[in-house]
């Protein structure tokens, strides 16, 4: 039986899974490793800790299918910085996506691209989480460590290197960086020059479903997998769960509700939001991209509420949301409890209910927080449209997707289908996709996903209910400017 093998380098954890040229899964495994925080806002792990439960969930899925494996795609948290020396040895442990220590070098960063200038060429502007600003971060605080550099990787990079000995990446997660031509899907001359970052120090740029090298004899015999296998270049892992929910044509997008909400949106051609409100990045598809809008706390905003109010599960949660009216009469949530991404970009922005009355109870607060989030995601929605990239479906994951509620709201809220696929495995499901596309099962990454089928169950938009939501979501939208200012106050004598 054929099998093809998919990697993702979480942020929590590792997971690989396997399944067979139909799609069908045949094994998977994984296993978590600590995440460390030496600061407040620091996010930190060791190399060597993905290394280690990488070959562990390899090796356990390997024994499990003893099969003819084809191919390895990876995958992985995007954004992250690993520093190596000559001798490729880890320099220090890697600055993860959700690291907020390089503020200052973000905004070294506009200065000396210039604003306009990096996202024309990057298609996103200086933030934090990307990986660029680390590296300057090194250069500034840390001078004997960066004197040492001979290569800067992506996190699931660094297992390729491992596996294969080759530096390499893919289009979508270089994307990630800042250092990428997002036209030429190559590293930026421009902006390595402005930066005075040695190109020699980055991995050849790959296509998602290219082979990037072959799994090398030793670590094959060790692994239970065959010498010589071929490992695609895969994804970063937002690219790569799309490829695995199909999410590979025009009029298509897929809906993420997880701790944070992620809207992505398949673009064939390259479109540039001007004021960086939403994230543009390759695809994992060769000369394809996306539009992605990040909600910070989507799911996390539910968690966070049915930890307050005291209720040990969300059925019930979802039990009570269906009691109240759309609109929980009057009633709406802004759902920025960490900061907001997209397409606010304010770490300072803060959540709040509007419209509180004696006549609202637990149902109502609970739906306008769901009908919250959804509205945050048309948010996005609204700015992918104004930019001609338009989904007429939207494929549903995360632990969200499991709630036949917010998949309705959703579909009301946005106005467009929401349907969930058969199988729903996450980024490791594209990569195993990806790595067939690279050992010759598949012909293409569309021929790959030919046998992605949908559940049955479609949530419509109500036309109803879709222009009561409309004027709802007008209100919603004059909340933040209207309050922004106070939202500032307020965190700065939070901190005093």
């Amino acid at each position: 039986m054929t099998a093809l093998l998919g990697l993702d380098l979480g942020t929590t954890g590792v997971r690989c899974l396997a399944i067979d040229a139909g799609g069908r899964l045949l094994a998977d495994a994984s296993a978590e490793y600590p995440l460390y925080s030496p600061h407040p806002g620091w996010s930190e792990q060791r190399p060597e800790d993905w290394w280690e439960t990488s070959r562990k969930v390899i090796s356990q899925v390997a024994a499990e299918v003893r099969g003819d494996v084809r191919g390895l795609g990876l995958s992985g948290q995007m954004h992250g910085a690993v520093f190596l020396d000559e001798t490729d040895a880890v320099i220090r442990p890697a600055l993860l996506w959700n690291d907020q220590r390089t503020a200052a070098q973000a905004e070294a960063i506009t200065e000396r691209v210039g604003a306009q200038r990096l996202l024309e060429r990057a298609g996103n502007p200086a933030l934090t989480g990307f990986q660029a600003p680390k590296l300057l971060w090194l250069r500034d605080t840390e001078p004997e460590s960066y004197k040492r550099l001979a290569r800067l990787l992506l996190p699931k990079d660094y297992i390729r290197l491992r596996l294969t000995g080759e530096a390499a990446t893919d289009a979508s997660d270089a994307s990630g960086t800042l250092l990428l031509d997002l036209r030429t899907r190559s590293w930026s001359p421009e902006i390595l020059e402005a930066l005075e970052i040695d190109s020699q120090w980055l991995p050849q740029v790959f296509e998602g479903p290219e082979q990037t090298g072959s799994l090398r004899p030793e670590i094959g015999g060790e692994l239970g997998l065959p010498a010589g296998l071929p490992v695609a270049a895969g994804g970063g892992d937002n690219a790569a769960a799309a490829v695995g929910l199909g999410v590979v044509r025009e009029g298509l997008a897929s809906c993420s509700i997880g701790t944070s909400g992620v809207l992505f949106a398949h673009s064939d051609k390259l479109s540039l939001d001007p004021s960086g409100r939403l994230h543009a990045f390759c695809h994992a598809i060769p000369d394809r991209h996306h539009l992605m809008g990040v909600t910070l706390a989507a799911g996390g905003s539910l968690r966070w509420w049915r930890d307050l109010v005291g209720i040990a599960g969300y059925d019930r949660l979802n039990e009570l949301a269906a009691e109240a009216p759309p609109g929980a009469e009057g009633l709406l949530f802004l759902p920025y409890l960490t900061g907001e991404r997209s397409p606010h970009l304010d770490p300072l922005a803060r959540g709040a209910f509007f419209g509180l009355s004696s006549r609202h109870g637990l149902g109502h607060l609970t739906r306008a927080l769901m009908e919250g989030v959804a509205f945050s995601l048309k948010d996005c929605f609204e700015i992918m449209s104004s930019l001609h990239v338009a989904p007429a479906q939207i494929r549903a994951t995360g632990g969200g997707a499991r709630s036949a509620l917010w998949r309705q709201l959703l579909a009301d809220i946005l106005g467009c289908p929401v349907v969930r696929t058969v199988a729903d495995e996450g980024p490791a499901y594209g990569a195993a996709l990806l790595a067939g596309v690279a050992a010759g099962v598949f012909g293409s990454v569309e021929e790959a996903c030919a046998g992605i089928s949908l559940r049955s169950d479609v949530c419509e938009p109500d036309a109803a209910r879709t222009r009561r939501y409309s004027e709802y979501y007008a209100a919603y939208r004059s909340l933040y400017p209207a309050t922004r200012s106070i939202m500032h106050v307020l965190s700065g004598l939070a901190h005093d």
